[in-house]
């Protein structure tokens, strides 16, 4: 990925021109549509050499914001997270390998939070700590129900 045309022109037009070629009438709902791919991921398919990860997690966020939604959107990006970093589900054995895959995957997670989640975020990370998930568990959306649970909606 080239970014030095990332940031040339209106980015956010052109974003959203190439959602809406893609069938698209928003960010959320092209991302959704890709609920365990990364931030990269998305960013090349709507444009390799001109949109990056952080213009569509802008994008994202600033959607949220608008429909009241930004929790969901923070549970989305631990999918997107554990998706990447542990494609096999939560490790059965949490050994120092293991362990520093998800201490990898929380962390790339509360990179991508808003300030108004960041306390939560830490919480429900620390909660996953303490009370690892089933062996092989694996989010696929944001409204997996472990994630609903630790992480529940509270935008007004």
């Amino acid at each position: 990925m080239s970014d030095g045309r990332a940031w040339e022109g209106n980015v956010k037009a052109r974003v959203y021109e190439r959602v809406g070629e893609r069938g698209y009438d928003s960010l959320t709902a092209f991302a959704e549509a890709r609920p365990t791919a990364s931030l990269m991921a998305l960013a090349d398919e709507l444009g390799p050499d001109d949109i990056v990860a952080v213009q569509v997690f802008s994008g994202l966020v600033a959607e949220a914001e608008q429909s009241r939604r930004v929790t969901r959107l923070v549970r989305g990006q631990l999918v997107r997270e554990l998706s990447q970093r542990l494609p096999n589900g939560w490790p059965a054995v949490l050994d120092d390998a293991n362990r520093l895959k998800v201490a990898v995957a929380l962390a790339r997670w509360s990179t991508y939070t808003p300030a108004t989640h960041e306390e939560r975020v830490k919480k429900t990370g620390d909660a996953l700590l303490a009370t690892p998930p089933p062996p092989g568990w694996r989010p696929l959306g944001p409204d997996d129900e472990l994630l609903c649970t630790l992480l529940p909606d509270e935008d007004v």
